[in-house]
């Protein structure tokens, strides 16, 4: 079946945010007196708070307590702090303007909160390009990346079938999603993390520049 919609993570696939993600857990946490390390949860990042904080503290919640409070500061600081800061990934406003030139429905697939999200499209360039499509956030989803829930909630935001799309995205906890969803991923490796982790998608590009840059021979292009 033809390609018809592309899901488009933000973070680390449009917008060079994942370090900041990274510092920002660290400093939330270090406000209430737990002292975590940026090399322990930058390589969780691209999971939501629900999976990364049992997996940094296991005897926190990110439903309760302390953990609720950290994981609600961190998106303070991601909102206040590090968003005016945060760069786009080469080439994000062209490829989603190119994406939409082509016809595909396109649908935010993001475990951000809504006012967060709003401030990522912003710095990733691309707000008034994505204004009127369809986006799904961290109250859309039980449980977030890795697993399935936001991908099969932007599918039917979006009225798609699995093998209809194709998902962007830059962590493994994208493809481990999308695949439990039977949607295939073409990731970037602008997040920073390497092919290796990323050996399950269809196609892996540096970033969205790349990814123009070989379109013609992309799995896009087969749609």
């Amino acid at each position: 079946m033809a390609i018809q919609g592309v899901l488009l993570d933000i973070d680390g696939t449009l917008v060079l945010s994942n370090d900041a993600h990274a510092q920002a857990w660290v400093e939330a946490f270090a406000e209430y007196g737990y002292e975590i390390k940026f090399a322990d949860v930058r390589p969780l990042i691209g999971m939501g708070g629900d999976q990364l904080i049992p997996r940094i503290l296991p005897e926190l919640s990110a439903k309760e307590g302390v953990g609720k409070k950290a994981a609600d500061r961190r998106k303070e600081l991601i909102i206040e702090k590090f968003s005016a800061k945060l760069a786009p990934a080469p080439g994000s406003r062209e490829l989603v303007q190119r994406l939409k030139q082509e016809g595909f429905k396109l649908v935010v697939a993001s475990s951000a909160s809504s006012e967060e999200l709003s401030s990522l499209l912003k710095a990733a360039e691309v707000e008034d390009l994505l204004s009127e499509e369809p986006k799904t956030t961290s109250s859309d989803a039980e449980a977030t990346k890795p697993e399935p829930d936001l991908v099969q909630v932007a599918l039917s935001k979006g009225q798609l079938q699995p093998e209809q799309a194709i998902m962007l995205g830059d962590t493994p906890y994208d493809i481990q999603a999308a695949s439990k969803a039977g949607v295939g991923v073409i990731a970037f490796r602008c997040g920073d993390f390497d092919d290796t982790q990323l050996a399950d998608a269809l196609a892996i590009y540096d970033d969205p520049a790349d990814l123009l840059d070989h379109y013609d021979l992309s799995p896009l292009a087969k749609h």
